[in-house]
């Protein structure tokens, strides 16, 4: 079910009034928003989404229709629910937030679709993990805004329609895949959300530094935007603990490049935005296993972390890096990572 934040009870400047699954969310929400871009002018990035989404609000408000049904998907942290938090104030309605894994049964969303108003917008996080039975109500709700429902059990049992307002539904997730090929296709828009460039992340750091009256300097913004793995909300973590460090340490909000050395040395984030575990993850693979091939219940044996941690969490961006090379024998470290970590590459492995 969801909760209402008493931030948001009443309809505010913006047009939006938000609504969020648990008092843990509420807290989180009103901390993101600090950050987060309001409106559609603010926000940094995904210019193509931008554009695209820009031309359908306005042919939606010209003909007083919602905004078809928006699904966006994607790495985490790249700015999907702020997105459709923006797409209710550019659209001027109320933005109700529930996830998926908080619909337990089917009374859980009647309940909120029923309670929705014309051309509002919920947004349902982590859609991925619906349960079947409540896609299947989405499926009517989605297409001919109405609710089909089953009163009573056995041979008295009879099946109700209810109308629903004609809402927006914008769904994100970070898993296209496990979304089942019907719900996918109820959407009228979908979205891909590309990771950042440096110079997008650099234009976010400076406005969030704005925000939190903090003076950076280009050379410790440029440090931080390539240690953010191009992700915005890393970025901004990472903003906030300069932050504090400078804050604590020499008593300014000045947040030159050398603070931000010794934050992120304090942190244990090296130049490519790594982490302890990740270098563990790759010293592992060349100290251990010789640089590998090693399976990857093996590796999760050795660094005693699951093996879908290690396959969603940690590989994907030493992937992308080239740090690491995925083959059907196992992991392996490439030259990248031999050099990365100042070891010397084994010529049996990288022979010319």
């Amino acid at each position: 079910m969801i909760q209402r934040d008493p931030q948001f009870d009443e309809v505010g400047a913006s047009g939006v009034k938000q609504e969020v699954s648990s008092e843990d969310g509420a807290l989180s929400a009103q901390f993101e928003n600090v950050l987060r871009p309001q409106m559609l002018r603010e926000y940094i990035g995904q210019s193509l989404i931008k554009k695209n989404l820009q031309i359908s609000m306005d042919a939606a408000k010209s003909r007083s229709e919602p905004l078809e049904h928006v699904l966006l998907h994607g790495p985490p942290g790249l700015g999907k629910t702020t997105l459709a938090s923006i797409l209710a104030r550019e659209m001027g309605v109320s933005f109700r937030v529930t996830s998926g894994p908080a619909l337990e049964k089917q009374g859980d969303l009647a309940s909120i679709l029923t309670n929705m108003k014309n051309f509002e917008v919920l947004f349902i996080d982590e859609i991925h993990r619906l349960k079947p039975a409540i896609e299947e109500v989405l499926y009517a709700a989605m297409e001919d805004f109405c609710l089909d429902l089953m009163i009573g059990k056995g041979p008295s049992a009879r099946s109700m329609r209810l109308s629903l307002p004609r809402f927006t539904l914008v769904g994100a997730t970070t898993k296209l895949n496990m979304l089942s090929s019907p719900l996918r296709a109820r959407f009228g828009h979908t979205f891909k959300f590309e990771l950042y460039s440096t110079s997008e992340i650099e234009d976010i750091l400076h406005r969030s530094a704005r925000i939190l009256a903090c003076e950076l300097d280009p050379e410790a913004c440029h440090l931080l935007a390539s240690t953010s793995r191009q992700t915005p909300r890393i970025a901004n973590r990472l903003l906030r603990r300069v932050r504090d460090f400078a804050e604590v340490h020499e008593e300014t909000s000045h947040l030159s490049v050398s603070t931000t050395r010794e934050t992120l040395a304090a942190l244990g984030v090296d130049r490519l935005g790594l982490d302890r575990v990740d270098l563990d993850l790759l010293k592992t693979i060349i100290e251990k296993f010789q640089g590998g091939p090693v399976g990857l219940s093996t590796l999760s044996a050795a660094l005693s972390e699951e093996q879908e941690t290690i396959e969603d969490i940690y590989e994907p961006y030493l992937l992308q890096l080239g740090l690491l090379e995925r083959t059907p024998r196992g992991r392996i470290a490439t030259k990248s990572a031999y050099g990365h970590l100042g070891l010397p590459s084994p010529s049996s492995l990288f022979s010319s």
